[in-house]
């Protein structure tokens, strides 16, 4: 009986230390396998990132042209508006001068039916 039971202990005893080394293999796994998803992981987090900070400098770039054009424009508009004045004050004075010349051809012609 003592002799059965050693043998059985035994046997369970190399059982043991085999389910152990496979339980120990099957973690070496895994962590290597962790380890490799983490790799992974940084690695496209960087790329994000990098993607990320390209796209950010670009859309700056864009902001500023556009700001550009928009500061451009607003100083043409003011340009504009200042010749639409200046046109408008000509205008005027031609006017003026038109009637100036249209009363004084009408004097002249009165005077010169008398």
């Amino acid at each position: 009986q003592l002799h059965l039971t050693i043998t059985e202990r035994n046997e369970l005893t190399k059982s043991l230390e085999v389910v152990q080394k496979e339980l120990q293999e099957k973690t070496s796994e895994i962590k290597r396998e962790i380890s490799k998803y983490k790799d992974r992981l940084l690695q496209a987090e960087k790329e994000h990132h990098d993607a990320l900070t390209e796209a950010n400098r670009k859309n700056e770039v864009k902001i500023q042209d556009c700001q550009d054009k928009i500061t451009s424009l607003e100083c043409f508009i003011t340009s504009q508006k200042l010749e639409i004045e200046q046109l408008k004050s000509n205008k005027e004075e031609l006017n003026n001068s038109l009637k100036e010349a249209n009363q004084t051809l009408g004097e002249l012609l009165k005077a010169k039916v008398r």
